[in-house]
């Protein structure tokens, strides 16, 4: 909690370099390697946690410490990805979001990933609801299909459209759909923001929300929030900037404040520690001369809080009263923050090695 408003981390992920995770054996360590440069730059040498534990998993209890205890967040959103082109457990696997939801049941929300690329797609819809009780799903836009990398396109009335519709009939109403971001070969038109527009058209019941919206496609995302209500933008990557791009990170959100109550708070943990990250957003000051000369908004205090919890929670129907009242007294019921990463951090100069 910050002040008295309710954070909520809105993407938190587990990453699995090990080799034996691995598909695509080159692309897995590159994106290991490039994932972990700017998880050393986001929070500087106080939050990075040591290059062996970031790439073979730190683990359930780790992550999700590092952002009950070791930072302000109230609640934890576990995204489980569906790159299974790439890792055998598709990236992040929701066995460790399970893990959190065992031990902190009142704090974690799970979105469960689905490739609709590949067979199956539909039947997986029911499986995330039946077995795992996921509150949203997860996709990206692209995989690797028998050989093959294929673009995924949301917009797609036979390829998309029913697991979307199956989504609906199980009462799952909300996509989140990772854009802007490449992670590894793939179309760079399906990072694009076109698609969604589509499917938030076709199903205006449902809420599409565009994941690491900000990095790229700052225009389009925008317009797409003007255009559509029912599209929301998730800010996990974008608040990296915060730490070495904070003009960029300033451009990214005063395109969005328009919509303010469709932009949702997210570091990706374990992407970046979120303590640094959340208390330089909380300090955040919309440069003068891009209110005075571009008339784009202020970023207030209340804007801010709705941008770290209130809008989630109203996204998912969750009573904000009801849930604090679930939180009280609980172990992380506390203003104080235990140390980043449980003491696990990088040693200075050590020699950064893969994992094995």
């Amino acid at each position: 909690m910050i002040e008295n408003f309710l954070v909520v981390e809105g993407v938190a992920h587990q990453y699995n370099f090990r080799p034996d995770n691995l598909v695509q054996p080159d692309i897995g360590p590159f994106l290991g390697g490039m994932l972990y440069g700017v998880h050393s730059r986001a929070g500087g040498p106080d939050y990075t946690l040591d290059r062996a534990t970031y790439m073979r998993g730190a683990g359930a209890e780790t992550i999700g410490r590092a952002i009950l205890a070791e930072s302000p967040s109230d609640v934890i959103v576990y995204h489980e990805t569906p790159l299974y082109g790439q890792f055998k457990d598709g990236g992040s696997d929701l066995a460790v979001g399970v893990q959190m939801r065992e031990m902190w049941p009142n704090r974690t929300l799970l979105y469960g990933a689905v490739s609709p690329l590949r067979p199956g797609a539909v039947e997986r819809v029911d499986e995330l609801v039946d077995d795992y009780g996921v509150q949203a799903l997860k996709m990206y836009p692209s995989d690797l299909v028998d050989g093959r990398i294929r673009g995924l396109d949301l917009d797609d009335p036979e390829v998309c459209f029913p697991v979307l519709q199956r989504a609906r009939e199980r009462g799952l109403k909300i996509v989140g759909i990772h854009k802007a971001l490449p992670v590894g070969p793939g179309p760079s038109s399906a990072l694009g923001v076109g698609d969604v527009e589509g499917a938030a058209l076709a199903f205006p019941d449902m809420i599409f929300e565009i994941v690491h919206g900000g990095m790229a496609f700052v225009e389009e995302t925008a317009l797409a929030l003007m255009s559509l209500p029912n599209v929301v933008v998730n800010l996990e990557s974008t608040t990296v900037l915060l730490s070495f791009a904070p003009r960029r990170f300033a451009e990214a959100i005063g395109a969005f404040l328009h919509a303010e109550d469709r932009i949702i708070w997210a570091t990706g943990c374990n992407a970046a520690h979120p303590r640094p990250l959340l208390e330089r957003f909380w300090d955040f000051e919309m440069p003068r001369d891009l209110v005075e000369e571009y008339g784009l908004p202020e970023l207030t205090r209340e804007i801010k809080g709705k941008i770290l919890g209130g809008n989630f929670l109203r996204m998912h129907g969750i009573d904000e009263a009801a849930l604090r009242s679930r939180l009280k007294g609980d172990e992380f019921d506390t203003t104080e923050l235990a140390p980043a990463w449980g003491g696990n951090l990088a040693k200075p100069g050590a020699q950064l090695v893969e994992a094995s």
